[in-house]
């Protein structure tokens, strides 16, 4: 066990916060652990520390770094052997709850309520033991390209997960974000072909995006849409970046964007209100936003951000992992599709616990 791990059993026994990270391809992990158990909040937005945002609410949990001890250590890859394929029974029941919220989500959308929909679900699975270390590093070893994390505040519980997408990248006054959607299972075929369906939720997320950074931005440059590959799956991926027009406008930038269409839907406000009133469980911060905030905790260089949407993620409660997952509703959408996407979502965490 090294220093960091050693750290992490520690202040896991004495019940204080921290938070572990690893940072798409890179060969170094961060640990920021909090001298106590004060559950602080967001207040400015030059603050420098690690930010745990839910999915609604204006309170944004946040480690400070002036308060923490700071752990870095180079990443010494593990192999594990692991099946190819993980079984897993089908819930019927969940089925079918799932397939008519998506179905009410299809119906709102052909009388114009809003365009898109991003609609979710939880499972929980038993875990037959868990260790924090062997699941950290197994979330390192199969998933390099993404944002790797355990959250732990004794309010709060402990969140780990592998999200593939980028929520901003800030450096000074540039900043870098992506559009994300669209979803298949990853194959070794070469070219990569995307339904109508697919192609135009991530239109949409796109142009939430752009529309919602004209106002606040200059010099904007949006590439064309490519194939990513993340874990076992495919998406469609824009990358988007822009000069901020000024630093203050950064936290403007954070609430016009947060929540993103690609979690949430488009038009915003009201795709949001149709999922508080009908998902019928409480989402907290899946689908919010993580990561370093005004500074980067491997050079400590300062006026950097790099945040994350927090998807592929899972709450561990007891002996019981509660996984997060969910998919993007359009007029094209199919029911059973969509609930079949959530099951191919769900492996990225299941992955990492069996």
């Amino acid at each position: 066990m090294t220093d960091l791990f050693i750290k992490v059993k520690t202040h896991q026994e004495q019940q204080l916060p921290f938070v572990l990270y690893a940072k798409p391809n890179s060969d170094r992990m961060v640990g920021l652990f909090q001298k106590n158990d004060h559950l602080y909040f967001l207040e400015d937005y030059a603050a420098k520390g690690f930010v745990f945002a839910p999915f609604d609410g204006d309170l944004i949990p946040f480690v400070p770094q002036k308060q923490s001890d700071v752990y870095v250590e180079k990443i010494i890859l593990t192999d594990y052997v692991v099946a190819n394929t993980i079984s897993q029974e089908i819930d019927e029941t969940a089925k079918i709850v799932f397939e008519n919220l998506v179905q009410r989500g299809i119906e709102a959308i052909v009388k114009g309520t809003f365009e898109k929909v991003v609609l979710s679900r939880k499972e929980e699975v038993l875990l037959r033991q868990f260790d924090l270390e062997t699941v950290f590093k197994k979330l390192i070893a199969f998933y390099p390209t993404a944002f790797k994390y355990c959250f732990f505040h004794p309010k709060i519980g402990l969140w780990m997960g592998a999200t593939p997408e980028q929520f901003l990248k800030i450096n000074r006054r540039a900043l870098q974000t992506v559009a994300l959607a669209g979803t298949q299972i990853a194959t070794n075929a070469e070219n990569v072909i995307w339904p109508q369906k697919e192609t135009e939720e991530q239109r949409l997320v796109t142009e939430f995006i752009t529309t919602n950074l004209q106002d606040k931005v200059s010099e904007m440059t949006v590439s064309s849409p490519y194939s990513v590959k993340a874990g076992n799956l495919w998406h469609i991926k824009t990358d988007i970046s822009a000069t901020a027009k000024s630093k203050k406008a950064i936290a403007n930038i954070i609430s016009a964007l947060h929540p993103t269409s690609a979690v949430c839907g488009l038009p915003k406000e009201t795709a949001k209100d149709f999922i508080l009133k009908n998902e019928n469980y409480e989402r907290e911060y899946y689908s919010g936003f993580l990561g370093e905030l005004n500074i980067d905790l491997t050079t400590f260089r300062t006026e950097q951000s790099d945040l994350f949407v927090n998807l592929r993620c899972m709450k561990i409660v007891g002996d019981t992992a509660v996984l997060f997952i969910g998919c993007g509703i359009t007029k094209d959408s199919v029911p059973e599709d969509e609930f079949r996407e959530t099951v191919n979502k769900s492996m990225t965490m299941r992955k990492s616990i069996v």
